[in-house]
């Protein structure tokens, strides 16, 4: 007789009513030509093992995209919106969201066809899909350092458990010019897990220190520079309307149109 009354409290109604349009919306876009993979608490369960509740879902799909997969989910009856045109779209159904993720909040992490090469296959609430790759993963998790947010348990967490099989190339080379921002992430690492640190390979380690010592010098290039509004969007406006800093994010933005 519990069990029964478990099965009819309103938190089981609720997630079931939840986990139906995921499954929905999930199948819609599946039956597309589409590409689109999913992140989030989904695909950090499947890596890590670690299981956490949730209020939404997080599609990644590719900017072009984007559009594609609000006519269809609106097609099929959900409401939809464009949150920011910059990188996130939503669709609902009465307070269940799905988030519809095509960048980063900082514009710095796009969705292009090099994670659809790497993808893993999965199966969510019983639908094929693609996850998003566990370098991607970290990548865009690496610059989410808000004071009500952030994301480097998670970053160490899979690199405890993915970091053995993780493509370190790949990796170096989506942080690129931010590379100061993964070494930070390694340095928490290795600091909350002493004993694992051989899961980083030591030429990355050797790659990234050797990095801080070319900086020596080159202050002359990155004067008045603040590359903290990449890792938070609140924290450091001061320093750009009050200190008369440069705001890097505007500047990666107006190189990237060039």
């Amino acid at each position: 007789m519990r069990s029964e009354m478990a099965l009819m409290t309103p938190d089981n109604v609720d997630a079931e009513e939840r986990n139906e349009f995921y499954r929905s919306a999930l199948t819609v876009m599946s039956k597309s030509d589409v590409r689109f993979m999913v992140g989030g608490t989904y695909a950090f369960e499947r890596y890590t093992g670690i299981a956490r509740k949730t209020k939404d879902i997080d599609v990644f799909v590719a900017s072009r995209d984007c559009r594609r997969v609000l006519h269809l989910l609106g097609g099929a009856g959900y409401g939809v919106e464009m949150t920011d045109p910059s990188w996130l779209a939503k669709a609902f159904h009465h307070r269940h969201l799905l988030d519809i993720v095509f960048n980063s909040g900082n514009g710095a992490c796009p969705v292009d066809d090099e994670w659809f090469e790497h993808a893993p296959d999965a199966e969510v609430l019983g639908v094929r899909v693609k996850l998003c790759p566990v370098e991607e993963t970290i990548w865009q998790k690496a610059f989410i350092m808000e004071r009500e947010r952030f994301d480097g348990h998670d970053i160490t967490h899979l690199i405890l458990f993915c970091g053995r099989g993780l493509d370190w190339e790949r990796l170096l080379w989506r942080f690129g010019a931010s590379w100061e921002v993964l070494l930070s992430h390694l340095i928490l690492f290795q600091f909350t897990y002493p004993g694992e640190s051989d899961i980083v390979p030591r030429w990355v380690m050797r790659t990234l220190v050797s990095r801080l010592g070319g900086l020596e010098g080159a202050t002359e290039q990155i004067e008045r520079l603040c590359r903290g509004t990449l890792l938070s969007r609140y924290q450091y406006v001061s320093d750009i309307q009050e200190g008369d800093y440069r705001d890097a994010k505007l500047i990666e933005a107006k190189v990237e149109a060039a």
